[in-house]
């Protein structure tokens, strides 16, 4: 089956990582010939054309784009396409929209936001929903979702986001000597890109709670880049953390060597779906805090799962959480074994990849 991945930009987040995920393990001596368009370029597109993946720039300057319907039109009868597979909403419009242009394409979108549509969006969907094919929604309340938000909900599948447990399980890390971490000291980890919706503010408030409720130490790596870096590091500075406590340490392509050097992973985010982040570090062997939100709760819902829950924008119930793994290593051990042993039973490649792939089938049926 010849698939057209669709993505406006293609950068470096959880969707990309996402695409590139499936195409690895669909594309390379898998079922699925996969290709690749996108307006915006960024790192997946080195990634993919290092993978000898065919990519081709699109302009899709809105949703209501029939210019670039038409040009996906044209691309997918070039490429000989199947199936366009989206992951937002302004391609996936253009992708129904082409429809119009190429009756052979048949789309499959995947979800991954909760979050909910204006009126006039909510509208549009209903009006475009009879020329959808399948849905993937990556977590259960990302279903709920997408039925609130218009769309007919016999064509929306859910199916997890997957990681190769394999591959997370072993390896060592240099972070702590890069950073002149003492061995014995407590590493918390959060990488994600400095955004409103990662909630950075309220997790630094958290650390200077977490220095109120106990005498141990601990540094929090934060890892990644975005538009409140700047900001997120003088908030640090006026809450009177120090560079102990709290280290910048900018975007890294080494994930693998930060969960290695870490002992829990923290996610502070106001919306997910379903993290790759938080099953990779699970996967990793990293016991997890995350807030209660969005589809977390899918993943974990206590220690049983690898982790615990906190109240999103509650410093409180953050610094709590946090302050039960800092002071308690049989806690920290048992939610490491769990962790990994979760996301091995429900968040395995092979699952996401053969499930994918039957919606793909019923999908080209239609």
């Amino acid at each position: 089956m010849r698939v057209l991945y669709l993505l406006n930009h293609a950068g470096k987040a959880g969707t990309e990582r996402y695409v590139e995920t499936l195409i690895r393990h669909l594309g390379q001596n898998g079922p699925v010939e996969p290709f690749f368009a996108y307006n915006e370029s960024g790192l997946l597109v080195e990634r993919l054309e290092a993978l000898g993946v065919p990519t081709r720039q699109l302009t899709m300057s809105s949703r209501f784009d029939r210019k670039a319907a038409k040009a996906l039109a044209e691309l997918c009868r070039e490429w000989d396409i199947d199936l366009v597979h989206c992951h937002y909403l302004r391609e996936h419009y253009i992708a129904l929209l082409a429809k119009g242009y190429n009756k052979k394409i048949r789309v499959v979108y995947t979800n991954h936001f909760i979050l909910p549509n204006n009126a006039v969006t909510r509208l549009t969907n209903r009006l475009l929903d009879r020329r959808q094919d399948q849905m993937i929604a990556v977590c259960n309340r990302g279903r709920e979702q997408l039925i609130q938000n218009g769309w007919s909900g016999a064509r929306i599948q859910v199916v997890f986001n997957g990681v190769d447990p394999a591959a997370w399980a072993e390896g060592t890390s240099t972070l702590r000597q890069e950073l002149g971490i003492p061995e014995g000291r407590f590493v918390m980890l959060c990488a994600s890109r400095f955004a409103h919706d990662k909630g950075h503010a309220y997790l630094l408030r958290s650390l200077q709670r977490l220095t109120q409720l106990s005498d141990k130490p601990f540094t929090m790596v934060l890892a990644g880049d975005g538009e409140l870096l700047e900001p997120s590091k003088a908030l640090a500075g006026e809450l009177g953390l120090t560079e102990e406590q709290v280290r910048f340490i900018g975007f890294r392509r080494d994930i693998k060597n930060l969960y290695k050097g870490a002992d829990l992973y923290v996610n502070s985010s106001q919306h997910e779906a379903l993290s790759f982040l938080i099953i990779e570090a699970m996967a990793a062997g990293l016991p997890c805090v995350v807030t209660d939100m969005g589809g977390n709760r899918d993943i974990l819902e206590g220690p049983e799962q690898g982790g615990l829950l906190a109240v999103y924008d509650d410093p409180e119930s953050m610094a709590g959480c946090m302050k039960r793994f800092l002071e308690n290593p049989e806690l920290l051990a048992r939610c490491r074994e769990n962790a990994q042993a979760n996301i091995k039973a429900r968040f395995d490649i092979g699952k996401l990849a053969r499930d994918t792939y039957a919606i793909y089938e019923k999908a080209v049926a239609r």
